[in-house]
């Protein structure tokens, strides 16, 4: 099994991707959080930082492009190309109302005619590969066929299906008896997305699909940064490591961020996701939320490794 890294913008940016390589590694391939390309035709001071290679040492990192323009699409991979990637991935899956309301991300599946045509433009004129990453319609499951129809008629790299619809953003379930469809009419390699966050979630996965041999985790990751490791190696997550982990990524935030409330407001992020690995956490995710200085955070996250133990250990 091939594992990805879910692009989750502002939160897998490359001080994530880094201390997650150094501490658990195991990842295949490390998608950028998107580019959104604008009028002016450069990269954001972000999103530079995010795909400079001395950023994304050791890894393959893959960067994700969110447009409905195939002109602003080749001229973001071409752009791409020239700071040594080999890969591009389009984003169809963003679920974000403001993103599909400029028919963005899975706010572009809508309008399967013009996404057709915007796939030949780009086929025929980006010397790269170049992957999706789509949601399973709009409005209604009715829409895939149409789309599973165009994606079929260009040589992806590889589909990355997330069996929700747009209007689901990340409740309800994802739709199995839809990507089993998918993943038998696909002529591409299929690689599945959506609620692996558990050894036993991965386990039910690959009994049902055990042809499938691409895994991407977002949130899964997130949640539990050891998830990887304890599926491939049976490793047992440590407190050290966690602590090391958010240690490098505080740190370095820290270095590039100013002002508490900026690099709180980062961390607040992380620990929304991480602070249920913990026995008892919920006194001190509260804390966590409310902190306004870095000495109070620090004193808190502190007590959090001190007087509590991980769940999964």
């Amino acid at each position: 099994m091939k594992f990805y890294l879910a692009p989750l913008e502002g939160i897998t940016g490359y001080i994530y991707r880094n201390a997650y390589h150094t501490y658990f590694g195991c990842i295949d391939k490390y998608f950028i959080p998107f580019i959104s390309p604008n009028q002016f035709g450069h990269f954001s001071s972000k999103e530079k930082n995010n795909i400079l290679p001395r950023h994304n040492i050791g890894m393959y990192a893959v960067p994700q492009i969110l447009t409905n323009s195939a002109e602003d699409f080749i001229r973001t991979a071409t752009r791409l190309k020239y700071y040594g990637y080999e890969e591009v991935n389009l984003n169809l899956g963003c679920p974000s109302k403001t993103v599909v309301a400029k028919g963005r991300g899975s706010g572009f599946l809508a309008f399967p005619d013009r996404l057709d045509s915007f796939m030949e433009e780009i086929f025929e004129k980006v010397d790269m590969q170049i992957s999706v990453k789509t949601r399973i319609g709009k409005e209604s499951a009715e829409e895939f066929p149409r789309l599973m129809e165009i994606y079929n008629k260009y040589p992806l790299k590889e589909l990355i299906i997330h069996p929700r619809l747009q209007r689901d953003m990340y409740k309800n379930t994802p739709d199995w008896s839809v990507f089993a469809e998918a993943a038998e009419q696909c002529r591409c390699k299929v690689c599945y997305n959506g609620d692996i966050f558990t050894v036993p979630d991965y386990e039910r996965f690959t009994k049902a699909f055990p042809g499938v041999g691409r895994v991407m985790l977002g949130r899964g990751i997130l949640c539990n940064p050891g998830l990887v490791p304890m599926i491939r190696k049976g490793e047992v997550l440590s407190k050290n490591q966690i602590q090391d982990f958010h240690g490098q990524i505080y740190e370095e935030y820290k270095t590039i961020l100013y002002g508490d409330k900026t690099i709180l407001f980062k961390m607040k992020e992380l620990w929304f996701y991480m602070a249920p690995l913990f026995t008892n956490y919920e006194k001190y995710a509260k804390k966590i939320k409310k902190s306004e200085r870095l000495p109070v955070y620090e004193e808190t996250v502190k007590a959090l490794f001190a007087e509590q133990e991980l769940v999964c250990a």
